[in-house]
């Protein structure tokens, strides 16, 4: 299937992995529109970039995702840039420890938030859009990143694996809600990138040992990832592709 001219939406498009799935996809012909929070400067820089090499083939809108009441508005806007809408990627994140001494309920809202209540609304907001057609074959996609942390604990990190749990449960759900027209899946990284927080050494040690393929994975995998269940996996639908260098197959 030819993804010219197409149009994605990707949430948290302007850093890290959002911005490698954004560049991947518009070189397939992709035309792109992302959200960002805060990273404006490298919004900026990643629109002028691609837009570089294919004039207004890419724009960027600054909103934030816990306002769930304002995305059916923000999704009118997305979809005004290019008239159409053909698939969504729910990639926004937000990752840190919450021991269970120390965690808050403002934890909760917003571990939650991110990672499983704005993924649902934006996928709400854009089904109208996805579910129009547009002569897609066989109709609209939404692609979710998810984490393996979603299916297997890790500690300290409660309220993060339940979201992104939260989130795979999500997937399918939608999938089967949504079927025939619209497609969700999810890809479920291992370790692609280390955590902007920061790890420390051991621990970067211990991940990677407990790694079959002994090496951190790349933002590509997981582009790529994204990219197959978007353009070339159309008789897939509800599924979890885990992109973790074999990992869960170990622990």
């Amino acid at each position: 299937m030819s993804l010219k001219n197409k149009v994605a939406f990707i949430t948290g498009g302007a850093k890290r992995i959002g911005a490698v799935i954004a560049r991947m996809l518009h070189a397939q012909g992709m035309d792109i529109v992302f959200q960002y929070r805060e990273s404006r400067e490298a919004a900026m820089g990643l629109c002028d970039a691609l837009n570089g090499e294919r004039p207004n083939s890419v724009h960027a809108f600054q909103a934030d995702l816990s306002l769930t009441e304002k995305i059916p508005m923000l999704m009118e806007e997305i979809v005004a840039v290019h008239g159409r809408l053909d698939v969504v990627v729910n990639n926004a994140s937000t990752f840190y420890p919450t021991p269970l001494a120390t965690l808050s309920e403002t934890d909760w809202d917003e571990l939650m938030g991110t990672n499983a209540k704005a993924p649902l609304f934006v996928a709400k907001a854009a089904v109208p859009f996805l579910a129009s057609g547009n002569g897609n074959i066989p109709g609209g996609c939404i692609v979710n990143i998810a984490d393996i942390y979603g299916m297997r604990p890790l500690a300290e990190h409660p309220i993060y694996c339940a979201a992104k749990a939260a989130l795979i449960m999500l997937t399918k759900s939608l999938a089967r809600e949504l079927g025939p027209a619209i497609r969700v899946n999810a890809v479920a990284p291992g370790a692609i990138l280390w955590p902007a927080q920061g790890i420390d050494d051991t621990r970067k040690e211990m991940l990677l040992a407990r790694t079959p393929l002994k090496r951190l994975g790349q933002p590509e995998d997981v582009a790529r990832a994204v990219l197959f269940l978007i353009r070339d996996a159309t008789y897939s639908t509800g599924d979890i592709i885990v992109v973790d260098g074999g990992r869960t197959m170990v622990e």
